[in-house]
């Protein structure tokens, strides 16, 4: 993380943006970095004939994110609302690389 100054210490709006920005930053380079093991997610998926979307994965991911949120003092609704698109946005990326689901894929019937 960025050595910068507490939000207590900021005096003024400007340091406090320029925090904000920073921890902006950081955060992009963390979805940048997820981004390659959702890549690296896609490869191991089609070598084993496995779909984009595995369901009961996706409600781990959200769940593991409320907790997560839930013990460092975040809203866990908030997680949860974040979570679910970046999830999505995830599976798209993926089927990229392996193709749409099917209904049989995600394990519904036609």
């Amino acid at each position: 993380m960025t050595d910068m100054r507490a939000p207590k210490d900021c005096s003024t709006m400007a340091e406090l943006r320029l925090a904000i920005d920073a921890l902006d930053q950081e955060l992009v380079q963390l979805l940048v970095k997820r981004s390659t093991y959702i890549d690296r997610a896609a490869e191991l998926k089609s070598e084993n004939g496995w779909p984009a979307r595995i369901p009961d994965r996706v409600e781990e991911v959200v769940s593991n994110a409320r907790q997560t949120a839930q013990t460092s003092g975040l809203d866990p609704d908030l997680a949860e609302t974040l979570w679910r698109p970046l999830i999505n946005w995830s599976i798209a990326r993926e089927e990229n690389t392996l193709g749409p689901d099917t209904p049989a894929d995600l394990g519904e019937s036609e």
